[in-house]
């Protein structure tokens, strides 16, 4: 039954992921053998036992031994001769498809998801013509006709801009049915390098899908209001360009401190009037630890606010846009009537892209 009331949008479900291959530890031991300058090498441990991460899946399986010719078991990333972008891209296509089916058949919405009038797919880590809308929507099913739309190289926020665009969606279309695909494999452009900084980025990055529904039947989250921040002075902390060998990440040490202090006088535009006691769910894009931590003491949050987005960084690391999407699933799983939450991720600008919702 179509909710015709106030225009109501719903985040009605969310299914994650991720490919079979958990490579955190070999990658760790991979990065450690990067850095010459003994200095850099405890620093690097020392970050290590604080990013509180346990697993990251990749596309690519881990090579029995790291410390060899090859980061990898298929020899893909071999010491002395990373592959080119366009290596790296044909991976990407080979991969992006099998694993975004793979989220939306956890859906479970059957045939049903056949009945999608809108596709939106986010990604920043592989491109490809014909893409992975195209393919999608054959392979599920969905007619030719679908309104496609491919947000692309927006980063880590991405998926608040897809929900945007599902929200004008709907709202402007109450019938519509609007299928989106978070999908990305970061771990296919690992670096070899000895930069310190680059290797810390490297170390908390992962491949994902999230699939979602959004409708205006009742039943999930409501999709209430989204505000973005752009933080002054910080467009050179994160940056994502194409370069010969992959996509070149660059991630400042700087990005917590400037997020919490971003934060702070911002808050209450993002709280739109409400108070911070006031929010039951918080949804944070876990990029690290430390924009956990910053966030936290940025907003004042007491402990255990974070624990969804801090056992999505434990259990995943950072899949870029998919990983918000992770933490508004396990939100979404246990969420009561009523309760309001607040969303928000950053990338490059320095952005922050934010939500509020409340559960049905």
């Amino acid at each position: 039954m179509v909710n015709e009331l106030q225009g109501l949008v719903y985040l009605n479900r969310v299914a994650s992921a991720v490919p079979k291959h958990d490579v955190h530890e070999a990658f760790v031991r991979f990065a450690g053998t990067l850095l010459a300058d003994a200095r850099h090498e405890k620093l690097f441990r020392r970050m290590v036992d604080r990013a509180d991460i346990h697993h990251r899946y990749s596309v690519l399986a881990a090579a029995e031994d790291p410390s060899g010719p090859s980061v990898d078991a298929q020899g893909f990333f071999r010491r002395g001769s990373f592959p080119p972008t366009s290596a790296r891209m044909q991976r990407y296509q080979a991969e992006a498809l099998p694993l975004a089916l793979a989220a939306v058949e956890r859906l479970g919405l059957g045939p049903d998801v056949g009945r999608a009038t809108h596709l939106i797919v986010t990604s920043c880590t592989g491109l490809y013509a014909p893409g992975l809308d195209l393919e999608l929507a054959a392979a599920l099913g969905i007619a030719p006709s679908v309104e496609r739309t491919m947000v692309g190289f927006m980063g880590c926020y991405a998926a608040f801009n897809a929900l945007k665009l599902a929200r004008h969606i709907v709202r402007s279309d109450a019938d519509a049915r609007v299928l989106i695909v978070n999908l990305e494999l970061c771990t296919l452009h690992l670096q070899e390098t000895s930069d310190l900084e680059q290797v810390l980025s490297f170390l908390v990055f992962a491949d994902g899908c999230a699939a979602s529904w959004v409708t205006a039947e009742p039943g999930g989250l409501v999709l209430d209001r989204f505000r973005t921040v752009l933080l002054p002075d910080t467009a050179d902390l994160i940056t994502w360009q194409v370069g010969d060998q992959g996509f070149d990440m660059y991630l400042s040490g700087k990005v917590p401190g400037a997020i919490g202090n971003g934060l702070r006088p911002v808050a209450p535009e993002i709280l739109d009037g409400a108070a911070i006691g006031d929010i039951d769910l918080w949804a944070v894009h876990p990029g690290g630890r430390s924009v956990l931590d910053a966030a936290q003491s940025a907003l004042e949050l007491t402990p255990g606010k974070l624990d969804a987005s801090r056992q999505v960084l434990a259990d995943f690391g950072n899949m870029s846009s998919a990983t918000i999407m992770f933490v508004l699933e396990k939100l979404l799983a246990t969420a009561t009537s009523g309760q309001r939450g607040v969303a928000m991720g950053f990338g490059p600008g320095l952005t922050a892209e934010t939500m509020l919702f409340h559960a049905a």
